[in-house]
């Protein structure tokens, strides 16, 4: 079995403790104003991007901001064009990922979106709560704690 360094540990414990101070101040919301959801799935996967991999490309805000805001536009359209079905469903998800593509704007937790918007029939407002806002404090959250707590330089660029 290979040896953990000190080193290794240190970074995995201070992304383990920002992501999950993260995903928790965003369930303290949703406790604090039930009527809205601040959380969803893919933002999980987002912490793992964020949190363990900042200097990544598909971790700049850019890539989380537009990647789920897109995606969640792309759901929301098929949702509300051609409705659900299994052909729907991958052809939003592929959509999303062409989209992502085209607009170098790729994060890979975003792909998630379309399913989730098209099997729990969001509406428009998904748009903004959880997606935007979620995504904003989401990147507030990560420069806070990269600049402030880790002392690195965070984001790379923002757009």
């Amino acid at each position: 079995m290979q040896r953990i360094s000190q080193q290794n540990l240190k970074m995995a414990l201070l992304a383990g403790c920002g992501a999950m101070l993260c995903i928790s101040s965003l369930a303290a919301l949703e406790q604090l104003t039930p009527q809205t959801i601040w959380l969803m799935a893919p933002f999980g996967a987002t912490m793992v991007l964020l949190f363990a991999l900042p200097e990544s490309p598909l971790a700049q805000p850019k890539n989380i901001l537009c990647g789920h805001l897109l995606t969640s536009l792309v759901g929301l359209i098929i949702l509300n064009t051609l409705g659900v079905s299994p052909l729907t469903l991958g052809l939003a998800v592929g959509l999303g990922i062409a989209v992502m593509m085209l607009t170098h704007t790729v994060h890979p937790p975003a792909g998630a979106n379309p399913l989730v918007v098209m099997l729990t029939a969001q509406h428009w407002d998904f748009l903004y709560m959880p997606v935007a806002s979620g995504v904003a404090l989401i990147l507030a959250f990560g420069w806070l704690y990269h600049n402030l707590l880790c002392r690195r330089q965070y984001p790379k660029k923002w757009f």
